[in-house]
């Protein structure tokens, strides 16, 4: 296809946490590339999704929930959230309908007047609500003058998901792809790796240890194309967090480590052998040498 009809940009999915970022990121790009939990600030960094369709490629970048920032860590989550609505050509933000327009949303909507951006907005869980409900929450975010268009759709089901990928696609600038036609994201191998045994930390111990723990990728090896050999650490902030995550006999442990490997055998087509480690480390959340280890780019 001619350089000229080709069409290529950046689209940040942006919102406060828990409203369906990386669910929809999943949908658009037909791949998991993103942590899905109903734990809120799931996502630490940044991911990058490539969707490619004829004539098009769209570059997503899932960012972390916008909120009121804790530790050093979640200083840089928002700090990395808010600096990527000014260095791309669209910002999609998305909104829990069903729980209508809350102060972290009107927070966000305050930042995009200052990132001076191209903006969508996604009215995201839509088959969780009555259009007699719907109809109000679109006029009403209509009225902040943000917006170039409202998509209502559901990200889990699919419903209306075809809709925004057409919108965005014709405010993608022209311009050749920057990515292979087989790339799917560019998240590195070790944060991947270290991102789906996180998820199943979260899975597995629910609200029990919600944002305490991190993943550090100690080694991976591939011995031959049949078998990885994964060893990682689990970081921790107190003893107590140390015990559920271990279980009563190593229970818990073993949960995750079956759970993870199931994941990461699918990520990396081959059989894994996952050993797993748990050490509690005091304020790891503001230790910049394991915000490094993790991900984030300070």
């Amino acid at each position: 296809m001619a350089p000229d009809t080709f069409r290529c940009g950046f689209v940040a999915l942006s919102g406060r946490a828990n409203v369906g970022k990386s669910t929809l990121i999943n949908r658009l790009v037909g791949a998991k590339l993103s942590i899905v939990s109903d734990v809120p600030q799931t996502t630490r960094f940044p991911v990058r999704g490539i969707l490619h369709r004829p004539g098009l490629q769209v570059i997503f970048i899932d960012t972390p929930g916008i909120h009121k920032p804790r530790y050093r860590m979640n200083e840089e989550m928002v700090r990395l959230a808010t600096r990527v609505l000014k260095e791309v050509d669209l910002v999609t933000v998305l909104v829990d309908a069903s729980e209508g327009l809350g102060p972290g949303d009107r927070f966000v909507f305050e930042l995009l007047k200052t990132a001076r951006s191209r903006n969508l907005l996604v009215l995201n869980k839509v088959d969780l609500m009555s259009k007699e409900r719907l109809l109000p929450l679109i006029d009403e975010v209509g009225r902040a003058g943000l917006f170039e268009e409202i998509v209502p759709l559901s990200a889990l089901s699919g419903e209306n998901c075809d809709r925004l990928q057409a919108v965005i696609a014709e405010r993608m600038p022209p311009g050749p792809p920057h990515f292979p036609e087989d790339m799917l994201t560019d998240l590195p191998q070790r944060q991947a790796i270290s991102e789906l045994i996180r998820e199943q930390v979260f899975q597995q111990t629910r609200q029990e240890v919600p944002h305490a723990t991190a993943v550090m990728i100690e080694m991976v090896e591939k011995g031959d194309s049949r078998l990885t050999r994964i060893h990682a650490t689990i970081v921790t902030d107190r003893d107590s967090q140390k015990a559920i995550l271990i279980g009563e006999g190593g229970r818990m442990m073993k949960a995750i480590g079956t759970a993870a490997r199931r994941s990461l055998e699918t990520y990396l087509g081959s059989r894994v052998h996952l050993a797993l480690w748990v050490k509690v480390k005091k304020g790891w959340r503001d230790d910049t040498s394991i915000l490094r280890l993790i991900g984030l780019p300070l």
